[in-house]
């Protein structure tokens, strides 16, 4: 049994995802299919990047990851978009080579890389091309045929860069990057990054500094419900929240903070330490 998975920018309310399942059940029956999002922004690769980023080590080596976003292949410039295959941690992503292997690697190097040449040869296949190119690459790939048979090797992929977070003398400084369901506000500031500072008294301020957080929390419910949190989540990125604050149409923390996309967030570091710092010294 193979699992596959599956992130796209089509949404739930038309027939697309159906048909790229009942495709996939046809070309490899026990498949096991699990939808990671089909929420993205449309045509927004950093967007993807995150679900997939976020999700796909808690799958077992030797999954297939198909990323339906910007996906229609380009073939008639110079800065051409053609289906490929990685390897990456002893996971398959297939997708169209429009940046979004670039942002899954970061500053790491794929384990393998293959352009997906002979489809370009039908371009009726680009109207719907997570179906008719990704969708039977994965079934190759499940079928353990090497790839070597049905691509070509590369190691060139296309480089988009992202805005990383930043480090200033004592100074973290991010901005908001996505939005959850639940009105979180998550940040591309990372806990690796923050650990570097390795327990220095620090102030969290957003918003034009409005708003401020002195402590990190393990969990939501280390405040009382209504009251504002932030914590590193499961993808280790910063992220402030109110507990419970979706619940009951008061909305998250995006909405009582006025949080949009894209908004500065700082983490200011105090090296000679808080006032109740100082004073444990004495007492």
């Amino acid at each position: 049994m193979k699992i596959i998975t599956l992130t796209t920018d089509m949404g739930i309310n038309d027939y697309y995802v159906a048909v790229l399942k009942g495709n996939l059940f046809k070309l490899i029956p026990d498949a096991q299919i699990v939808d990671i999002t089909h929420h993205v922004k449309p045509f927004e690769i950093s967007n993807a990047s995150y679900y997939i980023n976020a999700a796909f080590e808690n799958f077992p080596a030797g999954t297939i990851h198909i990323i339906g976003v910007e996906s229609e292949p380009i073939i008639n410039n110079s800065e051409g978009a053609y289906p490929a295959i990685m390897l990456f941690k002893g996971h398959y992503f297939i997708a169209t080579d429009n940046g979004i292997f670039s942002l899954i690697l970061k500053d790491e190097q794929p384990e393998g890389f293959w352009f997906i040449e002979n489809v370009l040869s039908n371009p009726s296949g680009f109207r719907f091309p997570t179906k008719n190119i990704f969708v039977p690459i994965a079934a190759k790939i499940a079928g353990g045929e090497k790839i070597e048979t049905f691509a070509s090797p590369s190691d060139e992929w296309k480089v988009v860069h992202t805005i990383n977070a930043t480090i200033e003398d004592n100074l973290i400084k991010g901005q908001f990057t996505h939005i959850d369901h639940y009105g979180n506000a998550i940040t591309n500031i990372s806990k690796a990054l923050f650990d570097r500072y390795n327990g220095i008294p620090f102030t969290i301020y957003f918003k034009n500094k409005q708003y401020f957080i002195d402590q990190i929390s393990h969990s939501y419910n280390e405040v009382t419900p209504g009251e504002r949190l932030a914590l590193f989540n499961d993808a280790g990125l910063l992220e402030i929240a109110i507990n419970k604050g979706a619940t009951g149409g008061a909305g998250g923390a995006d909405a009582l903070f006025g949080i949009r996309l894209g908004d500065v967030v700082r983490i200011e570091f105090n090296p000679r330490g808080s006032a109740e710092t100082i004073t444990s010294l004495f007492s």
